[in-house]
């Protein structure tokens, strides 16, 4: 049996942090209104406070959210960065065919009779 040990890049953080459903609604919760507190924010989970805590630093390790200090509270705004940078490296190159195959049917279309 062979093991590998590497180093987790920036795109298997993104994709760990996407990968739970809990995660993704807390991103759609920063996107619907941004700089939010943690009590805010787990006052829309049926989730403990320990919970929700382990959930924001998986977010914050790959960088999808960013915490500050503002006053005795910190508040929590999404960095949509990291997943446009996927959507670049991953998503884009296995659409721009097929977009541009739909697009030359199209034009194929409306030339013929």
């Amino acid at each position: 049996m062979v093991t590998y040990l590497r180093a987790m890049t920036d795109d298997d953080r993104v994709f760990k942090a996407l990968a739970d459903p809990t995660r993704r609604f807390l991103l759609d919760l920063l996107f619907a209104r941004d700089g939010r507190t943690l009590t805010e924010l787990e006052s829309e989970l049926e989730m403990t406070r320990f919970g929700v805590m382990k959930h924001l630093k998986v977010l914050e390790e790959a960088a999808l959210v960013v915490a500050r200090k503002r006053g005795r509270e910190k508040v929590h705004f999404l960095n949509p960065v990291p997943i446009r940078l996927i959507h670049d490296r991953w998503i884009d190159k296995f659409t721009e065919q097929h977009a541009a195959a739909l697009a030359d049917l199209k034009r194929e279309l409306e030339e013929s009779p």
